[in-house]
């Protein structure tokens, strides 16, 4: 959309406000054959045109001064640029100097089309919306624990890591020398395939890595066989576990990840043979055994306050839907003792009263697809009991069980309900695809990726690789040598461009939500599995409940932009509009 505007605007001769033309500080009244005062006699006025730019990543803040305007009134003409002189004239000059003038006037353009105060527009706060949902028809409100109602600091993701790296080390007989690779906190990112068997290597769509170093593009293509593609049914299955990758969806997997990266690395660094299928094997048994053993239980209830992160929003978000006459439920894989012991840190001693149910070890995504284990409930103190489940009541605690007899237990169906969870397999796909509740996914990576957008760097970069795409579609028409000579200078910056904006989020492996132009495959998951989705349930706090969400329009390849959608939708002012409009 960028790219089709800025084109459209720099060729106009009708803008409103300001026109960039090849020379003269101020525009000709008279008619469109003359030409500005400095250009008379044939003087050189220092145009820009056949003047090849020191390219760079950023826009520059100012227009160079050898670089003049005509400004015109709404109702005055003005002369046009040398670029299009040349057709109507019969002026001649070669292409070379012909496509550096689109050049240079694209990117003065651009830089004007960025006002002051365009970034800081989007609020990290926000609920975002993949589907229509109105809060008023929503009557229950259920949510999974981990990473839900409970986020936690990244000292949880070093503890994980190095206690699994030990286990590997001094359980499974791995090499001591993996003991030297410490946590990454930068590293790894939800959303990753990884290859099992052929490359042992992490793939984000087209960014790949082999232990801690990059795989180059062609190693890739050869190891597939010429192509980026993979077999569908190589990739993963409907959770994400396929017979060749696996792709990790889990804000737990991050520390899984790095220590399978760390482990190739070091095999890899020392020419050490091992099988893959192994490795991957034993690191998830490992990372699988600080679960099972209760190790990362264990420190979160020694330590509530270094690990749990902002309590009393939870707190202020059940308190808020409770007070609303909302009904609650809890569905969640922990165990009841640690359960407790963190809602009591975050919510205070009754917060059960808060809840109309409370599952626990509900073994997600099986509780959701399987109808053969059967409810059973613990005691206070955690103990499991014998009798028949012929109702869920408030103030008991269940475990297991599943979501068919949930379902009949409680009646509750539909889009009334609105369930939320961080696990777009685990805790959204079945509940949305069979069952048709409503669904919100927690990701709390959009804080992150938020501050990144609304800085001017990422603005700057992404407007400008816009522009540059554009001018790159529509100038590939020149194929003499002296052109394609250009065309590659464009092609190696708008590389340099997608670097920069890509290691603006991570450097490994970029947006979680983007690569390149693309969504990720962990986006387009995201928008199939997900009614609406934000980086914590406290964003709740920001909305009244009956407000509805609506979806952002976004134009179709084959449809033109439609900015006045993006003004309707609240998503951010426009700062274009009025360059625009006569483009509508």
């Amino acid at each position: 959309m960028f790219s089709h505007v800025l084109w459209q605007t720099s060729k106009s001769t009708s803008l409103r406000k300001v026109y960039v033309a090849s020379c003269g500080s101020v525009a000709s009244t008279g008619p469109t054959t003359q030409i500005g005062k400095c250009c008379e006699d044939e003087q050189n006025c220092g145009s820009d045109l056949g003047i090849q730019p020191v390219r760079s990543t950023a826009i520059p803040t100012s227009p160079s001064p050898a670089n003049h305007r005509h400004v015109a009134s709404n109702n005055q003409r003005v002369s046009p640029t040398l670029s299009e002189r040349a057709f109507t004239t019969g002026l001649q000059i070669d292409s070379k100097t012909y496509l550096w003038s689109r050049y240079n006037e694209m990117k003065r353009l651009v830089h004007d089309l960025i006002p002051p105060g365009v970034c800081n527009l989007l609020n990290p706060s926000t609920i975002y919306a993949n589907n229509e949902v109105d809060l008023d028809e929503v009557d229950i409100y259920g949510f999974d624990y981990d990473y839900t109602l409970a986020l936690y600091s990244n000292t949880l993701d070093t503890m994980i890591y190095n206690t699994a790296r030990d286990f590997l080390v001094k359980h499974y007989k791995y090499p001591e020398g993996i003991s030297k690779y410490d946590y990454i906190p930068n590293f790894a990112a939800r959303g990753l395939h990884y290859d099992i068997q052929k490359v042992s290597a992490f793939f984000l769509d087209v960014n790949s890595h082999r232990g801690l170093k990059t795989v180059p593009d062609d190693e890739v293509l050869e190891l597939y066989g010429g192509t980026h593609h993979v077999p569908l049914q190589e990739v993963s299955g409907f959770y994400g576990k396929g017979p060749m990758m696996k792709q990790f969806m889990d804000v737990f997997s991050i520390p899984e990840m790095t220590l399978l990266a760390a482990a190739n690395d070091y095999f890899n660094s020392n020419d050490i043979e091992y099988d893959p299928g192994h490795l991957y094997k034993d690191v998830s048994d490992a990372i699988g055994m600080v679960h099972i053993k209760g190790y990362m239980y264990k420190w979160i209830m020694q330590d509530l306050e270094k690990y749990i992160l902002r309590g009393d929003e939870t707190y202020a978000v059940l308190h808020r839907l409770a007070s609303h006459g909302k009904k609650l439920f809890l569905i969640t894989n922990s165990p009841f003792s640690f359960v407790d012991k963190g809602m009591k840190y975050m919510v205070g001693k009754d917060w059960r009263d808060f809840f109309d149910v409370v599952i626990v070890q509900a073994d997600k995504p099986h509780f959701f697809n399987n109808c053969g284990k059967p409810f059973r409930r613990l005691d206070g103190n955690g103990d499991l009991q014998w009798d028949k489940i012929k109702s869920l009541d408030k103030g008991q605690i269940y475990k297991q069980g599943n979501l068919f007899d949930f379902l009949r237990l409680t009646g509750w169906r539909g889009s009334k309900v609105l369930y939320f969870g961080d696990h777009l397999y685990s805790d959204l796909a079945d509940l949305m695809l069979r069952h048709g509740w409503r669904t919100g996914a927690i990701v709390p990576e959009l804080e992150v990726e938020t501050r990144v957008v609304n800085t001017e760097q990422y603005a700057q970069s992404l407007t400008w690789l816009q522009a540059l795409t554009g001018l790159l579609e529509r100038m590939q028409v020149h194929r003499d040598p002296k052109s394609k000579e250009v065309l590659q200078d464009w092609l190696k910056e708008r590389e340099e461009l997608r670097a920069v904006t890509k290691n603006l989020f991570n450097p490994h492996f970029g947006s979680i939500f983007r690569t390149c132009h693309n969504p990720t495959f962990f986006s387009r998951r995201l928008c199939r599995f997900s009614d609406l989705y934000m980086a914590s349930i406290s964003c709740l706090l920001n909305y009244d409940l009956s407000y509805t969400f609506y979806p952002r329009r976004t134009p179709l390849q084959h449809e033109a932009p439609l900015w006045m959608d993006q003004l309707c939708t609240g998503c951010m002012k426009t700062p274009f509009l009025e360059e625009m409009a006569h483009i509508r």
